[in-house]
């Protein structure tokens, strides 16, 4: 299966067009300021429970925030 983008990117591209800081976003999923840098830089990755708290909020599929599907 090929990847269309990787978690990192996906997270920033969305987190930029809700004009979200990285802390308004952590706020907003109920998570520590540096989760959301870590995962936005590459660093770390969520777990299953992060992927889903982001895709809900996000209101996208969890395919689509982990870079499967356009």
């Amino acid at each position: 299966m090929k990847r269309v983008s990787s978690f990192h990117k996906r997270l920033k591209e969305l987190r930029e067009e809700r004009k979200l800081t990285k802390t308004e976003l952590a706020e907003q999923v109920g998570l520590p300021r540096p989760t959301v840098s870590h995962w936005e830089s590459g660093k770390f990755v969520p777990n299953a429970e992060g992927v889903v708290k982001l895709a809900v909020f996000f209101e996208v599929t969890t395919d689509y925030i982990l870079g499967f599907e356009e």
